[in-house]
């Protein structure tokens, strides 16, 4: 039996042959395999496992001297052991370790915001000083997403 909050996971950097599982795990509408892997490349994309199972992933690029996470996803039944806010923290420590200012990203403001707030970020209201955010929100709406809905958030790593 495993003892009460134990973690049953593992985390790692992701590899090349993890992008087929990252595609599956988001599912149909998500990034396909080779944009899974473009990313990987650029060496800051997690993935949390589960045993051999594919329990979550994050994936993120850099930005000058930004990370910005661009997707955070775990397995259904992997919710709720952690996962989610062990790869942001890990993200966190790895752009300290890189010399990154701050972690940014952009989310459902009231599906998302209060998880990452949680974890140490803050709303963007300024957007005008962030142009490559508010470029990113432009986007999703453009694609189909709610403005109302969206916020750019900032997590600054001091």
């Amino acid at each position: 039996m495993r003892p009460t909050g134990a973690r049953d996971w593992s985390l790692r950097l992701a590899r090349a042959e993890d992008a087929g599982a990252m595609a599956a795990l988001v599912g149909a509408g998500s990034r396909g395999t080779a944009d899974y892997a473009r990313l990987i490349r650029k060496g800051r994309s997690l993935v949390a496992h589960g045993g051999e199972t594919l329990a979550g992933l994050l994936v993120a690029e850099p930005f000058s001297r930004e990370l910005h996470i661009w997707e955070l996803a775990v397995a259904a039944e992997h919710r709720s052991r952690g996962v989610g806010s062990g790869l942001v923290r890990a993200a966190q420590i790895d752009g300290r370790n890189m010399g990154t200012r701050a972690l940014t990203l952009t989310t459902d403001r009231h599906d998302g915001a209060a998880f990452y707030t949680r974890l140490g970020f803050e709303e963007v209201t300024a957007l005008d000083a962030h142009p490559r955010l508010a470029g990113e929100l432009a986007n999703e709406v453009d694609d189909g997403l709610p403005a109302d809905r969206r916020c750019a958030m900032i997590c600054f790593l001091d």
